[in-house]
Parts: C-alpha cells; structure tokens; sequence
C-alpha cells in the first residue's frame, strides 16, 4: 500500500516549549499510576506522546502540558486494553467504563485499578478552576467517550458489518476528539461565549477539525487494525461499498479528508462575520478566535506528529 497519505495542511504547527519538562512528570505519572509495567519502555516512548501534547497545546505553560500529555498517554493506554481478547467481549468492556464514568460525578476510583486512579486525577486536575458550565460540558464528552467502547467491542463481534452513519456516530464518541478540544480552553484558561461556540459556522469547524484526524489515523492504522479484526474503519467501509482494493480505498478516504480541510479554511474565514452578527464584545472575540485558532492548531498540530510517530508503524 502506498505511503503517499499525507494531507496539505494550510495551518502552521507549532511546538511547546515545555516539553523536556512535561516528558520528566509525565513519567512520574506513569510511575504513580502504572498503566505500564514500564514507564521507560522504548515501544511507548517511539510513540511520542509528550510531542504530541506539545504540537497539539503549542500555548500551554508547563504544568498545563503536563497535564496534556497525560490525557494523551491514557488516551493511548485505555484505548489498547481492548485491542486484545477483552475488546471482543463488551459485557465486561461496560463495567470498565461504568466505574470510570462513576468517577465524573463523584465515585471514589478503586485504588487498585491504575486506570481508575489515573482517570480521577486526570479529572481533578482538568475541572480545578474551571466553571460549572464548562464543568457539566466535559463530563458529558468524557462520558460519550467512555461509554462508546462497549459498542466498539460488539462491533467487532457482530455479523453486521457498520455502514458510513453508523462508522460517524461510532468513531466521534471513541476519538474523544470532543473531549480534546475542551482541553482547548481548560489549557487556555478561558470559557468560550455559549452563543458562538454552539453557532453553526464554529460547530462545523470543530467538528471538521474532529473527524478529519480520524480519517487519517483510519488510513495509517487500517494495516495494524484490519488483521486483528477491527471493523471501526473507513477503509473497510469504504472498500465495501466500491468493491476496490484497500490501496484505491484510502485514496478515496484521504481524498475526502482532504475536502474537509478545504472547508475549514472557508469556515474559519467566516468566523469575523459571525462575531459581527452576533454583536460579540471585543473581549469575546478574542477569546472566540482562541478557541478557533486552538483547534486548527491542534489539527496540525495532530497530523505532523501522526505522520512521524512510532505508534502506527506495522514493524
């Protein structure tokens, strides 16, 4: 299958500061919550994830980034527990995912499970200044997260393959993309106006900016994913509905990725306009454009570190 699955991003990326200092309490973390048996094993550390963050939250101070890289790392670890036999088998996925939604509303976490341990200072960390409406916003995200991977495990084990619909639904809950970009203004220290951030220009644009890192990652991850009988992918979908071989399949997803830069771009050149109609004051304005600018930042930010990262490579 050919390489060639690169997107032209006209966003620039841009790299945190902060990173050797994030790697060093990144590690610790780990340490203190071993979702690995070894924090320092070479396989992780080829992933970057402290590059990652750092791409992907270029403005965040160094404690801020810290914090980022460990939403990254359990992002990573959560997710591969059930690459496995146990993601074949979703009535014990669920209770894995109650105990963790448990902890968003208030639930002490088992403090032998790392990754309940982990979640719940991740959580008390991400909220601790932040105000109830953001507060309510991304527990929700978290928890359509959380909650799509037992429906991802009975996919995986059921005889009805999912159609383009069903992949969106499935794939926007397990990207966690929603929950990512909250991060946005929780780095940020700041709260985006409720009347733009649900305005259908900027709703479109994050969810662009969300669901073109997931037709990437379906491209590069289709060789690691389709052996092991992933089903989540639109390769797969797509490789169906034509009848064409997977090669000709990612083209056409990379191709459908690519329009949906394009149309960042002309959303984001709307975003002015709706400031103006929306008779927002030059504080709120600001803050708008920060969170717009965070997200096509993290895209880049995302899509640069995706194409050099250890984590999707067969060998």
């Amino acid at each position: 299958m050919s390489d060639d699955t690169s997107l032209q991003i006209p966003f620039p990326h841009r790299r945190n500061s902060h990173g050797p200092y994030a790697t060093a309490l990144h590690r610790d973390w780990l340490t203190r919550h071993p979702l690995l048996a070894d924090p320092s094993h070479p396989a992780y550390a080829h992933w970057e994830v402290v590059e990652l963050a750092a791409l992907g939250y270029p403005d965040a101070g160094p404690d801020e980034l810290a914090l980022a890289a460990d939403l990254m790392g359990f992002y990573f670890l959560f997710d591969d527990q059930f690459d496995g036999p146990l993601g074949r088998r979703p009535a014990e996925v669920a209770p894995i995912c109650e105990r963790l939604i448990a902890v968003l509303h208030g639930a002490h976490p088992d403090p032998g499970s790392p990754a309940e341990t982990a979640f719940a200072d991740l959580w008390a960390r991400s909220v601790r200044g932040m105000p109830a409406r953001w507060q309510s916003r991304a527990a929700y995200n978290w928890e359509w997260y959380l909650a799509s991977h037992p429906a991802e495990a009975a996919g995986r084990i059921s005889k009805r393959p999912p159609d383009r619909e069903g992949y969106l639904v499935l794939r926007r809950g397990t990207a966690a993309m929603e929950t990512i970009f909250d991060m946005v203004e929780r780095l940020g220290r700041f709260e985006v106006p409720a009347a733009v951030l649900h305005h259908p220009v900027l709703r479109q644009l994050r969810q662009l900016a969300a669901d073109i890192p997931s037709l990437s990652n379906d491209v590069r991850s289709f060789p690691l994913e389709a052996p092991r009988g992933d089903v989540n992918n639109l390769v797969m979908i797509v490789q169906r509905e034509r009848h064409c071989s997977a090669e000709e399949a990612c083209a056409v997803v990379t191709a459908e990725a690519q329009l949906m830069v394009e149309r960042c771009q002309h959303l984001y050149a709307q975003l002015p306009d709706v400031y103006r109609e929306l008779g927002l004051a030059r504080v709120e304005r600001i803050i708008a454009q920060r969170y717009a600018d965070g997200l096509l930042t993290w895209l880049a930010g995302y899509l640069s570190w995706e194409s050099r990262t250890g984590r999707y490579q067969t060998a």
